[in-house]
């Protein structure tokens, strides 16, 4: 039986895939720059965590959409437990996120520390799970991978095997 696959795709690449790297990037840098603010006071790294924010959630935003398309395109895919909690997860991470934002772009620097540092890290440590979530997805119920035709299979195990 064939993989689940994405239906999200340019030139047959999933998207999804391509795009979940930004949101992590921006997120995980933004607990950096409130690490680094909490610990020096400087202003520049407040204001590097609030744009690092607003494109998390705009990346994250993208993302999701793939994402969505990718588990409506394929009842295979909407069965598996694992898809469930990380899809759950990443949603709760961008509610915790956008309320970060929020609070940062309403009361200004007052709002990094402690809260906007907590907040921070609870949506690392969450993104930790679902990262993992997302992996089990594709590692272990190889959604999204291609698969190998019989004859090309049997050549590369027989090229892996010399």
């Amino acid at each position: 039986m064939a993989n689940p696959q994405s239906t999200a795709k340019i030139a047959g690449h999933p998207i999804h895939p391509m795009l979940i790297p930004f949101p992590i990037a921006f997120f995980v840098s933004t607990f950096v720059c409130d690490v680094v603010y909490w610990r020096t006071g400087n202003d520049a790294w407040a204001a590097a965590a609030i744009w690092l924010l607003g494109f998390g959630l705009i990346m994250a935003a993208l993302a999701a959409v793939a994402g969505l398309t990718d588990m409506l395109g394929d009842r295979r895919v909407r069965a598996l437990d694992d898809v469930w909690w990380h899809a759950g997860g990443n949603v709760i991470v961008v509610l915790i996120e956008l309320y970060n934002w929020y609070a940062r772009y309403t009361q200004g620097t007052s709002a990094i520390v402690p809260k906007g540092l907590i907040l921070s890290l609870i949506a690392v440590c969450i993104l930790l799970f679902t990262g993992w979530k997302g992996w089990k997805m594709v590692y272990r119920h190889r959604v999204g991978v291609m698969d190998e035709p019989a004859a090309q299979s049997s050549a590369s195990t027989r090229q892996r095997a010399a």
